[in-house]
């Protein structure tokens, strides 16, 4: 029984002289065409002979009865289809003539052809780039190229977009390579048959296996980071979670938690944190905390003092991507602050500190080795209470 053998096929599926000059050589080695799929070519393993091979256009996917035996007649067995094109086969002793004697008349052939890959490469180049436009703005458009990176969901898109662009660069160098084929058709230059098809492939292949390997790797991204995420209500009792709690700052042992109105799938959002993960930031959390002091007021007479403090921590793969981190952490939570607000100062237990300060409110952004931190607080506590407890975290994150 002949053993059917897959090989990974030349993706340029518009080469046709040098698929034809595969073919041959394959068959001369003992493997003899079959079929060709998607990105295998499947032969069938035999004795090695010696074959010629040609490839005719034709926009109808199969061929029907009749144009099958036409071709036998002249000495060509129909082997399979793919894409556009049919295959022929002809032992060389066969010594059959030619499928197109007259290449101008040849190029007939290639018309239709030429026009749907014109207006496919068209196509193509229009999507890439309403993609790269959406692209562009997940990165750039608030300022933030690392936060985006460090955050993660923007890795997967970017090398999808990577790859479409590749195909659309694939789309249109189909375009461009039939029509100049057909150009040398009705200037009478023929289809040479034996083109070389070695290097070629041996960059396809290469190719076919990265963008293989990185566009299938990419797409577990987004289920990793679904598996790993989770978002639960924040313990009243400190749990050994690398956030800086209410009741730490605070220190006021009249300070109770506040209620929430946004409770939703037995979640505190009020009060709650969130874990995450990325590729370039395995460790991240997001916290919430709200408290109110019975029987005290805020100092503007505004209501009940009710205290509250948002925690950000990423701890990074790259120490180098730090400060850049702050300074887009910065970019994202300033809101309506000048940026002169935002006062870098100096810290000995840590590597990067900017700390901007309002009435009654704070906000620390702060780095050690590969941990980034910001913290927001409303309340009156001090601001070293506040960097006693991000160091603290810091500390015991890095531990």
């Amino acid at each position: 029984m002949n053993k059917s053998v897959r090989k990974l096929r030349p993706s340029d599926y518009w080469r046709i002289g040098e698929h034809e000059s595969w073919f041959t050589d394959m068959a001369a080695r003992g493997f003899h065409l079959k079929k060709m799929g998607l990105f295998f070519a499947h032969f069938v393993k035999g004795e090695p002979r010696e074959m010629r091979y040609r490839i005719d256009v034709s926009l109808n996917k199969k061929l029907t009865p009749e144009q099958i035996e036409m071709y036998a007649d002249s000495g060509w067995d129909y082997v399979t289809g793919y894409q556009y094109f049919q295959v022929f086969s002809s032992p060389v002793e066969l010594d059959a003539p030619e499928l197109h004697t007259d290449p101008a008349e040849q190029s007939f052939t290639l018309r239709e052809l030429d026009k749907k890959l014109a207006s496919s490469a068209v196509m193509f180049a229009i999507a890439i780039i309403l993609m790269s436009g959406m692209l562009f703005a997940t990165w750039f458009l608030n300022g933030t190229p690392t936060f985006v990176l460090v955050e993660g969901m923007a890795i997967q898109q970017t090398i999808l977009t990577i790859f479409f662009g590749f195909q659309a660069y694939t789309s249109l160098q189909a375009a461009i390579s039939i029509r100049t084929l057909r150009k040398n058709l009705i200037e009478g230059k023929p289809i040479n048959h034996r083109a070389p098809w070695k290097l070629h492939h041996r960059i396809n292949s290469i190719i076919a296996l990265v963008f293989t390997i990185v566009v299938g790797l990419s797409a577990l991204l987004p289920f990793t980071q679904l598996a790993k995420g989770y978002v639960k209500t924040l313990p009243e009792a400190s749990v050994g979670l690398p956030i800086v709690r209410l009741a730490d700052v605070e220190q006021n042992p009249n300070l109770v938690r506040q209620e929430s109105s946004h409770i939703r799938d037995n979640v505190d959002w009020g009060n709650r944190y969130t874990y995450s993960w990325s590729l370039l930031a395995p460790v991240q959390y997001e916290s919430d905390e709200s408290g109110i002091v019975p029987g005290e007021m805020w100092r503007d007479g505004s209501g009940e003092y009710s205290p509250s403090i948002y925690t950000r921590l990423f701890q990074l793969r790259v120490p180098a991507l730090a400060d850049n981190l702050i300074t887009d952490l910065i970019k994202r939570y300033r809101y309506e602050y000048s940026a002169d607000t935002y006062v870098e100062t100096k810290h000995e237990g840590l590597d990067h500190l900017v700390i901007h300060e309002e009435v009654g409110f704070k906000e620390v952004f702060a780095s050690k080795g590969k941990v980034v931190i910001y913290v927001r607080y409303y309340g009156y506590a001090d601001i070293n209470s506040v960097l006693d407890n991000i160091v603290e975290q810091i500390d015991f994150i890095s531990a």
